[in-house]
Protein backbone atom coordinates (compact mmCIF):
# COMPACT_ATOMS: atom_id res chain seq x y z
CA UNK A 1 0.00 0.00 0.00
CA UNK A 2 1.33 3.43 -0.92
CA UNK A 3 1.63 5.66 2.19
CA UNK A 4 -1.10 8.27 2.16
CA UNK A 5 1.33 11.18 2.35
CA UNK A 6 3.09 10.01 -0.84
CA UNK A 7 0.07 9.13 -2.95
CA UNK A 8 -0.34 12.03 -5.42
CA UNK A 9 -4.11 11.56 -5.34
CA UNK A 10 -4.02 12.80 -1.75
CA UNK A 11 -1.18 15.31 -1.99
CA UNK A 12 -1.29 19.07 -1.39
CA UNK A 13 -2.27 19.67 -5.05
CA UNK A 14 -5.19 17.22 -5.05
CA UNK A 15 -8.72 18.34 -5.95
CA UNK A 16 -10.09 20.16 -2.90
CA UNK A 17 -13.56 20.96 -4.29
CA UNK A 18 -16.08 20.54 -1.47
CA UNK A 19 -13.31 19.91 1.09
CA UNK A 20 -14.21 22.79 3.37
CA UNK A 21 -13.29 21.12 6.67
CA UNK A 22 -9.73 21.51 7.96
CA UNK A 23 -8.22 19.72 10.92
CA UNK A 24 -5.09 21.52 12.10
CA UNK A 25 -2.86 19.73 14.59
CA UNK A 26 0.32 21.27 15.99
CA UNK A 27 3.40 19.05 15.75
CA UNK A 28 4.72 17.77 19.11
CA UNK A 29 3.24 20.92 20.62
CA UNK A 30 4.58 20.89 24.19
CA UNK A 31 8.02 19.79 23.03
CA UNK A 32 8.04 22.34 20.19
CA UNK A 33 7.16 25.18 22.59
CA UNK A 34 9.95 24.05 24.92
CA UNK A 35 12.46 23.99 22.05
CA UNK A 36 11.29 27.43 20.95
CA UNK A 37 12.12 28.70 24.46
CA UNK A 38 15.47 26.87 24.38
CA UNK A 39 16.80 27.09 20.80
CA UNK A 40 19.97 25.25 21.79
CA UNK A 41 17.84 22.09 22.04
CA UNK A 42 16.76 22.20 18.39
CA UNK A 43 17.50 18.91 16.66
CA UNK A 44 17.94 17.04 19.94
CA UNK A 45 15.64 14.46 21.54
CA UNK A 46 13.42 16.42 23.95
CA UNK A 47 10.78 14.91 26.23
CA UNK A 48 8.28 17.09 28.09
CA UNK A 49 6.12 15.89 30.98
CA UNK A 50 6.37 14.72 34.55
CA UNK A 51 10.05 14.44 35.42
CA UNK A 52 9.56 12.50 38.67
CA UNK A 53 9.78 8.70 39.01
CA UNK A 54 6.05 8.41 38.32
CA UNK A 55 5.86 11.09 35.68
CA UNK A 56 4.15 10.61 32.34
CA UNK A 57 5.31 11.92 28.95
CA UNK A 58 3.12 14.77 27.66
CA UNK A 59 5.01 15.30 24.40
CA UNK A 60 8.20 14.18 22.69
CA UNK A 61 10.12 15.76 19.84
CA UNK A 62 10.37 13.72 16.67
CA UNK A 63 14.04 13.10 17.44
CA UNK A 64 12.92 11.37 20.66
CA UNK A 65 10.12 9.50 18.92
CA UNK A 66 12.66 7.73 16.73
CA UNK A 67 13.67 5.87 19.90
CA UNK A 68 10.08 4.80 20.58
CA UNK A 69 9.17 7.54 23.07
CA UNK A 70 5.46 8.38 22.91
CA UNK A 71 2.90 10.55 24.71
CA UNK A 72 1.27 8.97 27.81
CA UNK A 73 4.31 6.71 28.29
CA UNK A 74 5.80 6.56 31.82
CA UNK A 75 8.80 8.85 32.02
CA UNK A 76 10.88 6.00 33.45
CA UNK A 77 10.21 3.99 30.30
CA UNK A 78 11.11 6.98 28.12
CA UNK A 79 14.42 7.36 29.97
CA UNK A 80 15.20 3.70 29.35
CA UNK A 81 14.42 4.00 25.64
CA UNK A 82 16.26 7.29 25.14
CA UNK A 83 18.68 7.99 28.02
CA UNK A 84 20.34 10.81 26.04
CA UNK A 85 17.07 12.77 25.81
CA UNK A 86 16.61 16.12 27.54
CA UNK A 87 13.70 15.83 29.99
CA UNK A 88 11.80 19.04 30.79
CA UNK A 89 8.70 19.81 32.89
CA UNK A 90 5.61 21.23 31.23
CA UNK A 91 5.89 25.04 31.03
CA UNK A 92 2.25 25.91 31.77
CA UNK A 93 2.33 29.67 31.08
CA UNK A 94 4.32 29.21 27.86
CA UNK A 95 1.94 26.49 26.64
CA UNK A 96 -1.13 28.62 27.45
CA UNK A 97 0.31 31.64 25.62
CA UNK A 98 1.26 29.55 22.59
CA UNK A 99 -2.18 27.93 22.50
CA UNK A 100 -3.88 31.31 22.63
CA UNK A 101 -1.73 32.55 19.73
CA UNK A 102 -2.45 29.41 17.70
CA UNK A 103 -6.21 29.75 18.18
CA UNK A 104 -6.00 33.45 17.28
CA UNK A 105 -4.48 32.51 13.91
CA UNK A 106 -7.32 30.04 13.32
CA UNK A 107 -9.95 32.65 14.17
CA UNK A 108 -8.32 35.13 11.81
CA UNK A 109 -9.24 32.69 9.04
CA UNK A 110 -12.80 31.82 10.09
CA UNK A 111 -15.07 32.27 13.11
CA UNK A 112 -16.05 28.60 12.75
CA UNK A 113 -13.29 27.10 14.89
CA UNK A 114 -13.89 24.09 17.14
CA UNK A 115 -10.92 23.48 19.46
CA UNK A 116 -10.38 19.87 20.48
CA UNK A 117 -7.49 20.64 22.82
CA UNK A 118 -4.84 23.28 23.36
CA UNK A 119 -3.10 22.38 20.10
CA UNK A 120 -5.67 21.18 17.59
CA UNK A 121 -8.96 22.33 16.09
CA UNK A 122 -11.46 21.85 13.29
CA UNK A 123 -12.06 24.80 10.98
CA UNK A 124 -14.95 25.26 8.55
CA UNK A 125 -13.54 27.46 5.77
CA UNK A 126 -16.52 27.43 3.41
CA UNK A 127 -17.20 31.10 4.08
CA UNK A 128 -13.54 32.12 3.85
CA UNK A 129 -12.90 30.94 0.29
CA UNK A 130 -14.01 34.13 -1.40
CA UNK A 131 -11.48 36.17 0.55
CA UNK A 132 -8.63 33.68 1.08
CA UNK A 133 -8.91 31.17 -1.75
CA UNK A 134 -9.53 27.44 -1.99
CA UNK A 135 -9.37 25.20 1.10
CA UNK A 136 -5.90 23.85 0.29
CA UNK A 137 -4.60 27.41 -0.21
CA UNK A 138 -6.08 28.42 3.15
CA UNK A 139 -4.31 25.46 4.75
CA UNK A 140 -1.03 26.60 3.20
CA UNK A 141 -1.55 30.11 4.56
CA UNK A 142 -2.19 28.79 8.07
CA UNK A 143 0.97 26.69 8.00
CA UNK A 144 3.05 29.61 6.70
CA UNK A 145 1.70 32.01 9.34
CA UNK A 146 2.24 29.48 12.10
CA UNK A 147 5.90 29.16 11.25
CA UNK A 148 6.50 32.85 10.53
CA UNK A 149 4.70 34.20 13.61
CA UNK A 150 5.09 31.42 16.16
CA UNK A 151 8.11 29.44 14.94
CA UNK A 152 5.93 26.33 15.23
CA UNK A 153 4.89 23.75 12.66
CA UNK A 154 1.53 22.09 12.17
CA UNK A 155 -0.04 19.40 10.02
CA UNK A 156 -3.35 19.90 8.21
CA UNK A 157 -5.96 17.52 6.87
CA UNK A 158 -8.33 18.94 4.22
CA UNK A 159 -11.49 16.93 3.60
CA UNK A 160 -15.27 17.06 3.23
CA UNK A 161 -15.90 15.77 6.80
CA UNK A 162 -14.41 16.15 10.26
CA UNK A 163 -13.55 12.48 10.64
CA UNK A 164 -11.63 12.28 7.37
CA UNK A 165 -9.92 15.63 7.94
CA UNK A 166 -8.56 14.38 11.28
CA UNK A 167 -7.28 11.20 9.67
CA UNK A 168 -5.66 13.38 7.01
CA UNK A 169 -3.74 15.54 9.47
CA UNK A 170 -2.51 12.43 11.31
CA UNK A 171 -1.13 10.98 8.09
CA UNK A 172 0.41 14.30 7.07
CA UNK A 173 2.63 14.49 10.17
CA UNK A 174 5.01 16.01 10.79
CA UNK A 175 4.80 19.42 9.14
CA UNK A 176 2.66 18.38 6.19
CA UNK A 177 -0.70 18.75 4.48
CA UNK A 178 -2.97 16.11 3.00
CA UNK A 179 -6.08 16.70 0.88
CA UNK A 180 -8.68 13.93 0.63
CA UNK A 181 -10.84 14.71 -2.43
CA UNK A 182 -14.57 14.25 -1.92
CA UNK A 183 -14.72 11.65 -4.69
CA UNK A 184 -11.85 9.60 -3.26
CA UNK A 185 -12.88 9.33 0.39
CA UNK A 186 -13.46 5.58 0.21
CA UNK A 187 -10.19 5.04 -1.69
CA UNK A 188 -8.48 6.81 1.22
CA UNK A 189 -10.43 5.13 4.02
CA UNK A 190 -10.81 1.49 3.04
CA UNK A 191 -7.11 0.46 2.98
CA UNK A 192 -6.55 1.90 6.49
CA UNK A 193 -6.28 -0.41 9.52
CA UNK A 194 -9.53 -0.88 11.38
CA UNK A 195 -8.22 0.93 14.48
CA UNK A 196 -8.07 4.17 12.45
CA UNK A 197 -11.81 4.52 13.08
CA UNK A 198 -12.92 6.67 16.01
CA UNK A 199 -14.16 4.44 18.78
CA UNK A 200 -11.94 1.44 17.96
CA UNK A 201 -9.50 0.99 20.81
CA UNK A 202 -7.15 -1.91 21.43
CA UNK A 203 -9.87 -4.26 22.71
CA UNK A 204 -12.34 -3.52 19.93
CA UNK A 205 -9.59 -3.78 17.30
CA UNK A 206 -8.56 -7.20 18.63
CA UNK A 207 -12.21 -8.36 18.62
CA UNK A 208 -12.65 -7.21 15.02
CA UNK A 209 -9.36 -8.77 13.91
CA UNK A 210 -10.46 -12.12 15.35
CA UNK A 211 -13.43 -11.88 12.98
CA UNK A 212 -11.06 -11.27 10.07
CA UNK A 213 -11.80 -7.54 9.89
CA UNK A 214 -8.37 -5.91 9.69
CA UNK A 215 -9.08 -2.94 7.42
CA UNK A 216 -11.77 -0.27 7.27
CA UNK A 217 -12.89 -1.67 3.91
CA UNK A 218 -13.41 -5.14 5.36
CA UNK A 219 -15.44 -3.68 8.21
CA UNK A 220 -17.55 -1.68 5.70
CA UNK A 221 -18.50 -4.90 3.91
CA UNK A 222 -19.18 -6.90 7.10
CA UNK A 223 -22.78 -7.91 7.87
CA UNK A 224 -24.37 -5.65 10.47
CA UNK A 225 -25.40 -8.66 12.52
CA UNK A 226 -21.77 -9.68 12.89
CA UNK A 227 -20.79 -6.17 13.97
CA UNK A 228 -23.63 -5.96 16.50
CA UNK A 229 -22.59 -9.22 18.11
CA UNK A 230 -18.97 -8.10 18.23
CA UNK A 231 -19.23 -4.54 19.54
CA UNK A 232 -22.88 -3.87 20.38
CA UNK A 233 -25.76 -2.10 18.65
CA UNK A 234 -24.68 1.55 19.02
CA UNK A 235 -20.99 0.98 18.24
CA UNK A 236 -21.81 -1.17 15.24
CA UNK A 237 -23.99 1.55 13.69
CA UNK A 238 -21.34 4.20 14.45
CA UNK A 239 -18.47 2.22 12.91
CA UNK A 240 -20.50 1.23 9.86
CA UNK A 241 -21.29 4.87 9.08
CA UNK A 242 -17.67 5.97 9.52
CA UNK A 243 -16.38 3.10 7.38
CA UNK A 244 -18.42 4.51 4.49
CA UNK A 245 -17.13 8.01 5.11
CA UNK A 246 -20.39 9.33 6.51
CA UNK A 247 -19.94 11.95 9.23
CA UNK A 248 -22.69 14.62 9.31
CA UNK A 249 -21.30 16.56 12.28
CA UNK A 250 -20.69 20.24 11.71
CA UNK A 251 -17.91 22.39 13.14
CA UNK A 252 -19.27 23.77 16.41
CA UNK A 253 -17.44 26.93 17.53
CA UNK A 254 -18.76 27.03 21.10
CA UNK A 255 -17.32 24.29 23.24
CA UNK A 256 -19.01 24.05 26.62
CA UNK A 257 -16.84 22.53 29.32
CA UNK A 258 -18.63 19.79 31.25
CA UNK A 259 -16.11 19.78 34.07
CA UNK A 260 -12.78 21.30 35.09
CA UNK A 261 -10.28 19.44 37.24
CA UNK A 262 -6.68 18.75 38.17
CA UNK A 263 -4.82 15.85 39.74
CA UNK A 264 -1.35 14.97 40.96
CA UNK A 265 0.59 11.72 41.21
CA UNK A 266 2.89 11.49 44.23
CA UNK A 267 6.52 10.50 43.64
CA UNK A 268 6.21 8.22 46.68
CA UNK A 269 2.96 6.73 48.05
CA UNK A 270 1.57 9.00 50.78
CA UNK A 271 -0.32 8.20 53.98
CA UNK A 272 0.20 11.44 55.94
CA UNK A 273 -3.18 13.28 56.18
CA UNK A 274 -1.44 16.65 56.33
CA UNK A 275 0.31 15.99 53.03
CA UNK A 276 -3.03 14.98 51.51
CA UNK A 277 -4.67 18.10 52.96
CA UNK A 278 -2.00 20.39 51.46
CA UNK A 279 -2.26 18.58 48.14
CA UNK A 280 -6.03 18.97 48.04
CA UNK A 281 -5.66 22.67 48.84
CA UNK A 282 -3.14 23.14 46.00
CA UNK A 283 -5.46 21.29 43.59
CA UNK A 284 -8.49 23.31 44.73
CA UNK A 285 -6.53 26.53 44.15
CA UNK A 286 -5.64 25.41 40.63
CA UNK A 287 -9.18 24.22 39.80
CA UNK A 288 -10.79 27.36 41.24
CA UNK A 289 -8.54 29.57 39.12
CA UNK A 290 -9.38 27.55 36.00
CA UNK A 291 -13.12 27.69 36.69
CA UNK A 292 -12.99 31.47 37.16
CA UNK A 293 -10.84 31.90 34.04
CA UNK A 294 -13.48 30.00 32.06
CA UNK A 295 -16.24 32.26 33.40
CA UNK A 296 -17.99 29.26 34.96
CA UNK A 297 -19.34 28.11 38.31
CA UNK A 298 -20.19 24.57 39.36
CA UNK A 299 -22.50 22.78 41.77
CA UNK A 300 -20.71 19.45 42.11
CA UNK A 301 -17.24 18.86 43.55
CA UNK A 302 -15.64 15.45 43.19
CA UNK A 303 -12.40 13.85 44.29
CA UNK A 304 -10.45 10.98 42.79
CA UNK A 305 -8.19 8.86 45.00
CA UNK A 306 -5.94 6.14 43.58
CA UNK A 307 -4.49 3.80 46.18
CA UNK A 308 -1.08 2.15 46.13
CA UNK A 309 -2.61 -1.06 44.70
CA UNK A 310 -4.11 1.00 41.83
CA UNK A 311 -7.67 0.78 43.09
CA UNK A 312 -9.40 4.08 42.29
CA UNK A 313 -12.17 5.61 44.41
CA UNK A 314 -14.34 8.55 43.30
CA UNK A 315 -16.62 10.57 45.56
CA UNK A 316 -18.70 13.68 44.84
CA UNK A 317 -21.01 16.13 46.54
CA UNK A 318 -23.55 18.47 44.97
CA UNK A 319 -24.23 21.71 46.84
CA UNK A 320 -27.27 24.02 46.58
CA UNK A 321 -25.28 27.01 45.34
CA UNK A 322 -22.79 26.98 42.47
CA UNK A 323 -19.25 28.09 43.29
CA UNK A 324 -15.97 29.11 41.74
CA UNK A 325 -14.23 29.73 45.07
CA UNK A 326 -11.14 27.61 45.75
CA UNK A 327 -11.73 27.79 49.50
CA UNK A 328 -15.20 26.25 49.13
CA UNK A 329 -13.92 23.66 46.64
CA UNK A 330 -11.20 22.69 49.12
CA UNK A 331 -13.57 22.38 52.09
CA UNK A 332 -15.89 20.09 50.13
CA UNK A 333 -12.94 18.05 48.81
CA UNK A 334 -11.43 17.63 52.27
CA UNK A 335 -14.80 16.61 53.69
CA UNK A 336 -15.16 13.98 50.96
CA UNK A 337 -11.68 12.66 51.67
CA UNK A 338 -12.24 12.49 55.43
CA UNK A 339 -15.50 10.61 54.84
CA UNK A 340 -13.58 7.98 52.88
CA UNK A 341 -11.61 7.04 55.98
CA UNK A 342 -8.79 5.93 53.70
CA UNK A 343 -5.98 4.31 55.70
CA UNK A 344 -4.01 2.90 52.75
CA UNK A 345 -1.12 4.66 51.08
CA UNK A 346 -2.22 6.95 48.26
CA UNK A 347 -0.65 7.15 44.82
CA UNK A 348 -2.75 9.87 43.15
CA UNK A 349 -5.35 12.43 44.16
CA UNK A 350 -7.53 14.72 42.06
CA UNK A 351 -10.20 17.42 42.40
CA UNK A 352 -12.88 18.27 39.85
CA UNK A 353 -15.77 20.74 39.59
CA UNK A 354 -18.76 19.56 37.56
CA UNK A 355 -22.25 20.77 36.70
CA UNK A 356 -20.84 23.95 35.21
CA UNK A 357 -22.86 26.98 34.17
CA UNK A 358 -21.99 30.52 33.11
CA UNK A 359 -21.04 32.63 36.12
CA UNK A 360 -22.59 35.73 34.58
CA UNK A 361 -26.05 34.18 34.41
CA UNK A 362 -25.99 32.03 37.56
CA UNK A 363 -27.37 33.64 40.68
CA UNK A 364 -25.79 32.99 44.05
CA UNK A 365 -27.57 33.13 47.39
CA UNK A 366 -25.48 34.32 50.35
CA UNK A 367 -25.51 32.02 53.36
CA UNK A 368 -26.88 33.36 56.65
CA UNK A 369 -24.19 35.45 58.33
CA UNK A 370 -21.84 35.31 55.32
CA UNK A 371 -20.10 38.64 54.60
CA UNK A 372 -20.90 40.25 51.28
CA UNK A 373 -17.20 40.33 50.43
CA UNK A 374 -14.63 37.73 51.41
CA UNK A 375 -12.95 34.69 49.78
CA UNK A 376 -14.48 35.27 46.35
CA UNK A 377 -13.15 38.82 46.19
CA UNK A 378 -9.78 37.80 47.62
CA UNK A 379 -9.36 35.10 45.00
CA UNK A 380 -10.47 37.44 42.21
CA UNK A 381 -7.81 39.89 43.39
CA UNK A 382 -5.27 37.05 43.40
CA UNK A 383 -6.25 36.22 39.81
CA UNK A 384 -5.59 39.82 38.81
CA UNK A 385 -2.19 39.81 40.52
CA UNK A 386 -1.27 36.48 38.93
CA UNK A 387 -2.28 37.74 35.49
CA UNK A 388 0.00 40.73 35.88
CA UNK A 389 2.97 39.35 37.80
CA UNK A 390 2.79 35.57 37.40
CA UNK A 391 1.00 32.71 39.10
CA UNK A 392 3.40 32.33 42.05
CA UNK A 393 2.74 35.78 43.50
CA UNK A 394 -0.27 34.99 45.67
CA UNK A 395 -1.20 31.85 47.54
CA UNK A 396 -2.39 30.32 50.82
CA UNK A 397 0.24 30.43 53.58
CA UNK A 398 -0.39 26.77 54.39
CA UNK A 399 1.09 25.81 51.02
CA UNK A 400 4.41 27.41 51.99
CA UNK A 401 7.15 25.81 54.03
CA UNK A 402 9.04 27.75 56.66
CA UNK A 403 11.72 28.78 54.17
CA UNK A 404 9.02 29.96 51.78
CA UNK A 405 7.34 31.95 54.52
CA UNK A 406 10.55 33.76 55.44
CA UNK A 407 11.16 34.50 51.78
CA UNK A 408 7.59 35.76 51.34
CA UNK A 409 7.81 38.02 54.38
CA UNK A 410 10.89 39.68 52.90
CA UNK A 411 9.58 39.80 49.33
CA UNK A 412 7.53 42.91 48.48
CA UNK A 413 5.75 41.19 45.59
CA UNK A 414 4.66 38.08 47.47
CA UNK A 415 1.30 38.02 49.24
CA UNK A 416 0.61 35.41 51.92
CA UNK A 417 -3.06 34.59 52.44
CA UNK A 418 -3.82 32.67 55.68
CA UNK A 419 -6.02 29.62 55.18
CA UNK A 420 -8.12 30.16 58.26
CA UNK A 421 -9.96 33.32 57.21
CA UNK A 422 -10.28 35.65 54.22
CA UNK A 423 -8.57 39.03 54.22
CA UNK A 424 -10.77 41.87 55.41
CA UNK A 425 -11.94 43.90 52.41
CA UNK A 426 -10.93 47.56 52.45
Amino acid sequence: MVPRGRDPRFGPEADDAGCTILHVDMDAFFASVAVRSHPELRGKPVVVGGVGPRGVVSSASYEARRFGVRSAMPTARARALCPQAIFLPVEGPAIAAASEAVMAIFRDVTPLVEPLSSDEAFLDVAGAQRLLGRPAEIARQIRARMFAEQQLTCSVGVAPTKFVAKLGSTRAKPDGMLVVPAGLVLDFLHPLPVDALWGVGERAAETLRRLGLTTVGELAQAPMGMLRRAVGEAAAAHLHELSWGRDPRRVTPEHVEKSIGAEMTFDVDVADPQVIRRSLLALAEKVGARVRAAGQVGRTVSIKVRLADFRTVNRSRTVPTSTDVAREIFEISWGLFEALGASDHIRLIGVRVEGLSAAATTSRQLSLGEPERGWREAEAAADAVAARFGGARVGPASLLGRTDLRRAENHPQRTVVPLSEPPTPS
